[in-house]
C-alpha cells in the first residue's frame, strides 16, 4: 500500500496542544471559576460566614478527574478507532487532578479515525453549568442529547482541505461539577470523502456514554 500524506488539518491534530484547544481546554489556565457569591451578603451589613467556602467545596460531587484513558472501554475504542492501541495516550496537563485528556488515533488502510475525551472538574455545579452553556453557544447548530449527565449536547461538522473531507463530531456533557468533552472525527483517503454524519455522531455519543459512566463510577 502506498504511503499517503495526511492533510494539514489532520496532521495538526497530532499536536497535543491543538488537541486540547479543539476540545476547549486551556493548558495554562485554571479550572472554570465558581459562581460569584457576593450577592449572598446579608442586607444588614453583616459578613458571610468564614465556613461557607469550605462547605461549598465539601459539597462537590467530583473532587478529581478520572483516568481518561481508562474511561473508554476497549470494545468502544476498537469499534470507533480500528487499529488504535486501546490503552490510548494521555495528553500532559498542568493539573491532572482537575483536567485530563486521552487520545486515540489510527490509519487502517485508507480509513483514518481520531477520538479524544477530556474531563474538567470545576468548583461547583453552577460553574460547570455556566461553562457548559458558553461552550454550547460557541458550537451552535447542534442538538441536545438526552440521558447524558445533567445535560448533553452534540454537533457534527464537515471540513474540506485539498479536496479531502473530514467530518468531526463533538459531544459536551455537564454532570454536576464536571464537564466531559468527546471529539471524534474521520476521513477516507481513498475516496476523499468523510464518514456519514450519523456514523460520527453516534460514535461520539457512544464514547461520551462510556466517559460519563467512568466519571460516575470513579474509574
Amino acid at each position: 500500500m502506498r504511503s499517503l500524506p495526511l492533510p494539514l488539518a489532520l496532521t495538526a491534530r497530532l499536536s497535543p496542544v491543538v488537541v486540547l484547544a479543539a476540545a476547549g481546554w486551556s493548558l495554562s489556565s485554571g479550572p472554570a471559576p465558581s459562581a460569584d457569591n457576593d450577592s449572598a451578603s446579608n442586607s444588614g451589613g453583616g459578613t458571610r460566614s468564614a465556613s461557607a467556602p469550605a462547605t461549598a467545596a465539601a459539597s462537590k460531587a467530583y473532587a478529581a478527574s478520572p483516568s481518561p484513558c481508562g474511561s473508554i472501554t476497549a470494545k468502544t475504542v476498537k469499534s470507533l478507532v480500528p487499529g488504535a492501541k486501546t490503552a490510548g495516550k494521555e495528553i500532559p496537563s498542568t493539573d491532572t487532578k482537575l483536567r485530563r485528556t486521552c487520545s486515540w488515533n489510527a490509519l487502517k488502510g485508507y480509513d483514518y479515525r481520531w477520538l479524544d475525551v477530556s474531563f474538567e472538574i470545576t468548583d461547583s455545579d453552577e460553574a460547570a453549568r455556566s461553562t457548559y452553556k458558553e461552550r454550547v453557544k460557541e458550537k451552535s447548530g447542534g442538538g441536545d442529547v438526552p440521558g447524558l449527565g445533567d445535560q448533553g449536547y452534540s454537533i457534527v461538522n464537515v471540513t474540506t482541505e485539498d479536496k479531502q473531507q473530514t467530518r468531526e463530531g463533538v459531544v459536551i456533557v455537564q454532570a454536576s461539577n464536571a464537564l466531559v468533552v468527546v471529539t471524534y472525527n474521520g476521513s477516507d483517503f481513498e475516496s476523499k470523502k468523510a464518514p456519514d454524519t450519523d456514523v460520527i455522531n453516534k460514535g461520539a455519543i457512544k464514547a461520551a456514554k462510556d466517559a460519563v459512566a467512568a466519571l460516575e463510577d470513579g474509574r
